[in-house]
C-alpha cells in the first residue's frame, strides 16, 4: 500500500510542498530514492535504517521505493528523514495511518532516533497554514521559531519514539504557545554611545540615520572612532516589530543561522570583510542562498575600509539599496531575497592614507583619483549622509564628561519613527528613506526660501536628481526628530541635510 507524508523544501525563503511517497514491494531488499534528491537526502537511507532499528522497529526486508514529488524539482537537506521514517512505519501499522495526512513533517534523524533541528521551518509553518494542515511535527530545537506564527499548531519532539506516541494519541500532546507572549523588548547592549568622546557631528548624523533608516558614509583618519561609532548604532535603533522579527528570523532560518534555535529579536548587524565575494555579499550559489545584504535585513550592513572593496562588488549594492530586495536568477530557478537594510560605511581619506604626497603635484591628483576609483557616483548618490569624522583631540579623549547615553538617543529615534508610522500608515513605506515620489511631493514641500536654498545647492554642489531627493528625505527625518510635522520643510532642516552631501564635492569630485 502506498503512503504519502507531507513535507517541505525551500526555494529562496519560500517553502514548497513535497509529498514523500513510500511504497513497499516484494523483491530484493533495498531502498531506492527518486525525485531529484541531493547527496544529503540520498544518505538518509542509512540514517533512517539505523534510527528505526535503534528505536526497536524492524526495517522492511523488502524493496522500498521513495519518491519526492513533484519529481521535476530538486530537493536538498536532511529534513526528509522524519517523513521517510513515518512513511516506513505506516506500513508496519504502529499507529493509525489516517492521522498522517493531518500534519506536515520535518526533521533530521540521528542514528539513535533523536531529532536534530533543520533549516527553513518558519517558512514551512506558513506553507502548512496555507495548505490547511492541522499542524507541524518538527524537532524540539525548531519549536521556538515555529511558535512565531499563530493560528496553526506546532509540535516539537526530541525523538522518533515521541512522534510515534503523538500519532497514536495526539490529544495527549499540547502545541507550543506563541513566543511573543514572553518576548522581552528590553534588549541590553554591551556598547553605548556615551563611551564615544567628541565626534558630535558624526553622532548627530547616526541619530538622523537611525531615525529615518538612511545610509551613512563616514570618512576620517585612522583611529578617529568610525568603527566604534558604527558598532554602537544598533543600540539606538528602535526595537523590531512582530512582523519584522518574523521576516528576519525567516531569513536566518533558511540560511541555517539560528544558533540554538533562538529567534532573531534584535536588529542584525553584519560586518563582512572586504575580501567578501559577490555571492557572499549579494547572495547566490548553485542553489541560491541569502547573502550579507539579506542577513542585514531590517538592520545594519557595515562595510569597514570601504576603499578596500573591489569596485564590482560595491556596484552590486546599487540595486538592493534602491529596491530593498535581491533577485537571483539561475537556469532552473528564480528567487527573491528581501534586503531592506541600512548601509553604514567607513573609510580613511586619501590625505590620511597617503600624507607624504604633495597636494600641488599632478601625481597627487592622479593617485587621489585612483584611491577613490572604487566608489562610483551612482553608488555615492545612494548614500544619504556623508560625514567627516575628524581626529579626536587630547582634551576630548581625556574629558571626564560622558556623552549622551544610547537610551536617551533611542527615545528620540523611536518618537521620530512613530511619527513616520503614523504618517505612512504602514502601507508599503516603513520609514522616510523608503518614500516614493508621490509621498515626497506630499510630505516634503518647499516654501520660497527652501526652493532658493535647494537651487543654490544644486548649482554649487553639482548634485544629481537622486541626491536632491535624498536631501529632502533627510530633511524630513530631521523635522521628525525636532517634532515638526508640517509638510513644508523648514529651510534650517534643509541646510543641515545639505551639509551631509559635502563629500560629493570636496572629497570625491576631484578625481
Amino acid at each position: 500500500m502506498l503512503f504519502k507524508v507531507a513535507s517541505a523544501s525551500l526555494t529562496g525563503i519560500e517553502a514548497e510542498l513535497v509529498e514523500v511517497e513510500v511504497d513497499v514491494f516484494r523483491g530484493l531488499p533495498g531502498l531506492i530514492l527518486v525525485g531529484l534528491p541531493d547527496a544529503s537526502i540520498r544518505e538518509s537511507r542509512e540514517r533512517v535504517r539505523a534510527a528505526l532499528m535503534n528505536c526497536g522497529y524492524d526495517f522492511p526486508r523488502k524493496k522500498l521505493i521513495i519518491n519526492l514529488a513533484p519529481a521535476d524539482r530538486r530537493k536538498e537537506g536532511s529534513s526528509f528523514d522524519v517523513p521517510i521514517a513515518v512513511g516506513i512505519l505506516a506500513h508496519q501499522g504502529v499507529f493509525p495511518v489516517s492521522r498522517i495526512s493531518d500534519y506536515l513533517f520535518m526533521g533530521e534523524l540521528a542514528l539513535d532516533g533523536h531529532l536534530k533541528p533543520v533549516k527553513g521551518v518558519l517558512s514551512a509553518v506558513f506553507l502548512a497554514q496555507q495548505e490547511g494542515f492541522k499542524g507541524l511535527v518538527i524537532p524540539r530545537g525548531n519549536l521556538e521559531e515555529a511558535s512565531l506564527v499563530s493560528g496553526i499548531a506546532s509540535y516539537g519532539f526530541t525523538s522518533l519514539g515521541e512522534i510515534i506516541d503523538f500519532l497514536r494519541d495526539p490529544e495527549e500532546f499540547s502545541p507550543a504557545s506563541s513566543f511573543f507572549h514572553h518576548l522581552s523588548q528590553d534588549i541590553k547592549y554591551s556598547v553605548d554611545f556615551q563611551d564615544v568622546r567628541g565626534q558630535h557631528q558624526a553622532k548627530r548624523a547616526l541619530e538622523i540615520a537611525a531615525a529615518g533608516s538612511h545610509n551613512v558614509l563616514m570618512v576620517g583618519p585612522p583611529g578617529a572612532g568610525k568603527t566604534m561609532l558604527a558598532r554602537r548604532l544598533p543600540s539606538i535603533l528602535p526595537p523590531m516589530s512582530e512582523e519584522e522579527i518574523i521576516e528576519v528570523t525567516r531569513i536566518y532560518s533558511v540560511a541555517g543561522l539560528l544558533e540554538g534555535g533562538q529567534i532573531i529579536a534584535h536588529r542584525p548587524f553584519r560586518s563582512p570583510h572586504h575580501s567578501v565575494s559577490a555571492a557572499g555579499l549579494i547572495g547566490g550559489g548553485t542553489i541560491p542562498r541569502p547573502g550579507e545584504v539579506s542577513l542585514a535585513h531590517r538592520g545594519v550592513l557595515f562595510l569597514d575600509e570601504l576603499s578596500e572593496y573591489k569596485r564590482h562588488i560595491l556596484e552590486n549594492l546599487r540595486q538592493p539599496l534602491e529596491d530593498g530586495c535581491v533577485t537571483i536568477c539561475r537556469l532552473h530557478s528564480r528567487v527573491t531575497f528581501p534586503s531592506s537594510f541600512m548601509l553604514v560605511a567607513a573609510m580613511n581619506s586619501f590625505e590620511d592614507s597617503y600624507p607624504v604626497f604633495s597636494s600641488s603635484s599632478d601625481y597627487y591628483y592622479s593617485q587621489k583619483a585612483r584611491f577613490y576609483s572604487h566608489l562610483s557616483k551612482p553608488l555615492l548618490d545612494r548614500i544619504d549622509l556623508q560625514v567627516e569624522v575628524p581626529k579626536i583631540t587630547f582634551q576630548e579623549l581625556n574629558s571626564m564628561n560622558k556623552g549622551e547615553p544610547s537610551p536617551l538617543i533611542r527615545k528620540r529615534v523611536v518618537a521620530a519613527r512613530q511619527r513616520q508610522i503614523k504618517r505612512f500608515k504602514r502601507k508599503k513605506t516603513w520609514n522616510n528613506s523608503q518614500m516614493n515620489l508621490q509621498e515626497i511631493k506630499l510630505f516634503c514641500q518647499l516654501d520660497k526660501a527652501g526652493r532658493g536654498l535647494m537651487e543654490r545647492a544644486m548649482e554649487s554642489l553639482n548634485l544629481s536628481a537622486r541626491a536632491y531627493v535624498k536631501i529632502l528625505k533627510v530633511a524630513r527625518t530631521i523635522a521628525d526628530l525636532e517634532g515638526d510635522e508640517s509638510s513644508i520643510l523648514n529651510p534650517a532642516f534643509l541646510a543641515e541635510a545639505i551639509q551631509y552631501r559635502l563629500f560629493d564635492r570636496d572629497t570625491l569630485s576631484s578625481r
